[in-house]
């Protein structure tokens, strides 16, 4: 794949990807032992037993494992015309957005990043939205500015031409 011009994630990001996922492994895993132990600890139930820590372990796994491919895999740029963002983990997604269907830019500070000094940009257009995840809050700032800047010109350009 063809990286010419591409941003990658600050390192940090995955500290807020763990984090995240410790505070899902939480409540799944209560979740799960509660359901384990409540319905099917006795005789009889090993099998569900054994399913269900099975299931416990592969999500556990899932989540120590995602952040190290999310990281690897996600790029994203912005041109003139679009913002172009590749992430994935076991699927591969490739936005485009053109610019001129933007409608709305939003810097995002959740807890985690908050604490960690990360932030995400919020791409609305008449179809839905894409997300810039995990990006160092002067970026993300950065990212949401010249996104508004190329609004403008292209809201001033369709001025003229009217």
């Amino acid at each position: 794949m063809e990286d010419s011009g591409y941003r990658r994630l600050n390192p940090k990001c995955r500290i807020a990807m763990y984090l995240k996922n410790v505070i899902y492994a939480a409540f799944f895993t209560l979740i799960m032992l509660t359901v384990i132990l409540t319905f099917f600890s006795g005789s009889g139930y090993e099998i569900p037993m054994i399913v269900g820590f099975l299931v416990l372990g592969a999500a556990i796994l899932y989540w120590i494992v995602a952040p190290i491919i999310f990281y690897w895999r996600y790029r994203y740029i912005l041109t003139d015309d679009r913002v172009d963002i590749r992430r994935g983990i076991i699927v591969v997604r490739h936005t485009l957005v053109p610019i001129e269907r933007v409608h709305q830019v939003e810097v995002v500070r959740g807890p985690i990043s908050n604490m960690l000094g990360l932030a995400d940009v919020v791409v609305t257009t008449a179809g839905g939205s894409v997300c810039i995840q995990y990006l160092e809050l002067a970026e993300a700032e950065r990212v949401a500015q010249e996104l508004n800047k190329h609004v403008n010109r292209i809201l001033k350009d369709r001025k003229k031409n009217e």
